[in-house]
């Protein structure tokens, strides 16, 4: 992070907050990523979780096509 956003929000109904568009392209958050929320005195810290998926490097590539074909292969050897 290189630069300090600041901008006030409003706490709406069932205490829900809505990120600011500059907040949100600061820190790089997505749909769907996982925030930890935590309260130091008076302050609320949110911090972006890292998805483990993200850092998991695939070992193999396989097309989906390929799967269905082994699969329909399996069936029928076990159908014999």
């Amino acid at each position: 992070m290189t630069n300090m956003v600041s901008q006030t929000i409003r706490v709406g109904k069932k205490f829900a907050i809505h990120l600011p568009k500059k907040v949100v392209n600061e820190l790089g958050i997505n749909e769907g990523d996982i925030l930890i929320a935590q309260t130091k005195k008076d302050e609320i810290i949110l911090r972006r979780v890292e998805s483990k998926i993200n850092l998991i490097k695939p070992w193999s590539k396989i097309k989906p096509e390929e799967v269905e074909k082994v699969g329909e292969e399996i069936t029928e050897q076990l159908l014999k």
